[in-house]
């Protein structure tokens, strides 16, 4: 699962966070899969992905695709929530899906379960163009302390 480490340095303002994960984004399985943040805070992530490019062969929206959009999300969630110096480490996750999308952007919307001290949990919930649940997913992180940095 995603080990997301929160250690960056604190930006300004929200689009100044959008712009961090964005650019943390680059080089990754979600940059591969045109995730783009267009909204974070710990109480609420959201982020587009296109259909096209992530899909299988009967040209739906690949049911992985939206895992791993549901696994980003959640996990920025939780590394927000855990603050500087600490991380978050995928524990769980499980999706149902709906229905499927053959084009077009999904945006997928995570909102907090529960915020503790040692685990993070979000509800995922991703969407198509009109505005149609096309799958529901659910991710507990542990929060822990980063390992200090080797000299």
């Amino acid at each position: 699962m995603t080990d997301t480490t929160a250690q960056s340095p604190e930006p300004t303002s929200d689009a100044e966070l959008v712009r961090l994960f964005n650019q943390i984004n680059r080089g990754t399985l979600g940059e591969k899969m045109g995730i783009r943040i267009v909204e974070a805070s710990a109480e609420r992530i959201v982020a587009t992905m296109p259909v096209e490019g992530n899909n299988q062969p009967y040209g739906l929206l690949h049911g992985g695709a939206s895992v791993v959009l549901a696994e980003t999300l959640g996990s920025i969630g939780a590394a927000l929530h855990a603050g500087e110096g600490r991380i978050a480490v995928g524990l769980d996750i499980n999706a149902t899906h709906h229905r499927g999308a053959r084009s077009g952007l999904v945006t997928g919307t995570a909102t907090p379960l529960s915020l503790g001290r040692t685990l993070a949990s979000y509800e995922v919930v991703i969407s198509d163009d009109q505005g149609k649940r096309l799958c529901t997913s659910r991710i507990t992180c542990l929060l822990r302390d980063a390992a200090p940095k080797a000299q």
